[in-house]
């Protein structure tokens, strides 16, 4: 008997929007027990104040616990990304595995885990890395993935600081390694990703310390996607690989841009599923692609392409949510379409001003039998 990846990409019309995934679940499409989790792009501004992602994870919650005993439901990682800028769109990505008696093949596998809670004192400093490469290791375990080389994608759910948050450490004679809240979300991005590049074998432990969190751009996982928020004080963590042990037609693969406009490192990973995408991909191309994620961030020289970009110097808006919209633009000439979940703040995941991306295609739509 071999494990089945299922994807399920699915519209949302708010952040409450659940009827897609209520439709699918009557319909038998999905099957709730089978659910590991949840991944989301809403539409709030992705920043501290973001209550679309809990908003989000309550609802998805609720629905969930319609169909599952509430430890089931609770279990599931809900993996909720803020900021649909510019014409990305709100959607769900449901991650679901089943056991299935057709034969093992090369194959999307999936796993989870989630870390135990870090107290504020701890978040952006070494023991948040060393608790995110434990939870790796746990959720490629889960996922039946034995060696760093099969995983294409990481996707994290961590932790930020809050005003409170620094208080109660304060209470306790703690001292927290950054106070400005919105600041912490970058520190807790970067240990994360800094966490993925420890467990795959990217990043070697002898190049880590707490002084390069969030600052050596040189440092950085090609396969972590780490997303803040104010709704968890642990992590979710959601491993996508490929496995000999799994069946199923679901593949993944990912690419690194090199920054905000470099698609060809993309188009070269939907070659190697299988995808001409000599240009814009074609209607039967777009049905193969079940998803893509992306990591967006902004270069710290505030230069692309040796012209000046003013996305670090804008005081209205948080440089995130500009590079989240350029980059969705760049991916979205490619695909043919802007539901893609593209995450900001790419401290530590690909190089400075790029980012790792992945994409998952069905090799059997478009095919006959």
């Amino acid at each position: 008997m071999a494990r089945r990846a299922y994807l399920h990409r699915i519209s949302a019309a708010g952040p409450d929007d659940v009827s897609g995934l209520a439709r699918a679940i009557s319909a038998g499409e999905i099957r709730p027990e089978g659910i590991i989790a949840i991944l989301g792009k809403t539409e709030g501004n992705g920043c501290v104040n973001d209550f679309t992602r809990a908003f989000a994870v309550q609802s998805l919650q609720l629905e969930l616990k319609r169909h599952l005993p509430a430890a089931e439901a609770e279990a599931v990682c809900c993996v909720m990304s803020g900021g649909t800028e510019g014409a990305l769109a709100p959607h769900w990505l449901a991650l679901e595995r089943r056991n299935v008696t057709e034969p093992a093949r090369s194959a999307l596998a999936i796993g989870r885990a989630r870390t135990r809670e870090i107290r504020p004192e701890e978040l952006g400093r070494m023991v948040q890395i060393e608790a995110v490469a434990e939870g790796v290791h746990a959720a490629m375990a889960d996922a039946g993935i034995t060696s760093p080389d099969q995983v294409h994608f990481v996707q994290i759910k961590c932790p930020l600081m809050t005003a409170q948050r620094v208080l109660e450490a304060a209470s306790r004679g703690a001292t927290v390694a950054i106070r400005d809240t919105l600041k912490s979300m970058g520190f807790s991005r970067g240990a994360s990703a800094l966490g993925v590049g420890l467990a795959l074998g990217e990043i070697p432990g002898s190049a880590l310390s707490e002084a390069a969190i969030a600052k050596d751009v040189t440092l950085y996982s090609g396969r972590a996607s780490t997303s803040a928020g104010i709704e968890l004080m642990d992590h979710e963590i959601v491993v996508l690989g490929m496995s000999e042990e799994w069946a199923g037609p679901l593949a993944i693969d990912h690419a690194v841009m090199a920054d905000a406009i470099d698609i060809e490192p993309v188009r070269a990973a939907l070659q190697r599923l299988g995808l001409a995408a000599r240009g814009q991909l074609e209607p039967a191309e777009r049905a193969q692609l079940v998803a893509m994620l992306a990591k967006a961030e902004p270069s710290t020289t505030g230069v692309l392409r040796g012209f000046r970009h003013t996305m670090l110097d804008d005081s209205d808006i948080s440089a995130t949510r500009h590079a989240r919209a350029f980059v969705a633009g760049a991916l979205a000439g490619l695909l043919g379409h802007a539901e893609i979940f593209v995450s900001g703040g790419a401290e530590h995941q690909g190089p400075d001003g790029g980012g790792p991306v992945a994409v998952i295609i069905d090799r059997q739509k478009g095919k006959t039998a």
